[in-house]
């Protein structure tokens, strides 16, 4: 898992709930590097950068998005658990996000600079 390397995006991201039949807002739908849309049968999530969301929207704001460099071929396994042990070890929460090129872990902003250091010390590059 450690030879993909990892990328550092700027900005910050949030995940907002919505309610299971709402409809998704305009706000999710402007231009974006990532905005992930999920329906449940108990919610609606939207990941979208911060500056996106309208205030009174209930969200978890400050997010920063750790990108593995894909793609990451689908036979890959154990690639998010290799990112996430070492984070939990040092106390650190993720939100995973997976695509079909690659995957993003997504950490709070306060947490981002011991994200990096737990990473490159479990070999990762990190750029």
């Amino acid at each position: 898992m450690i030879g993909f390397p990892l990328r550092v995006w700027p900005g910050r991201w949030t995940v907002c709930r919505l309610a299971p039949d709402d409809a998704v807002p305009a706000w999710a739908t402007l231009p974006a590097p990532l905005v992930v849309v999920s329906r449940s049968q108990t919610e609606l999530s939207i990941l979208v950068p911060e500056a996106h969301v309208p205030d009174q929207v209930t969200s978890e704001r400050g997010f920063r998005v750790i990108e593995v460099v894909g793609p990451v071929p689908f036979a890959v396994t154990g690639l998010i658990a290799s990112l996430s042990q070492p984070l939990a070890a040092a106390g650190i929460s993720l939100f995973p996000v997976a695509t079909y090129d690659t995957d993003y872990v997504l950490v709070k902003d306060a947490s981002l600079a011991s994200a990096v250091d737990v990473l490159r010390a479990a070999g990762f590059t990190v750029e």
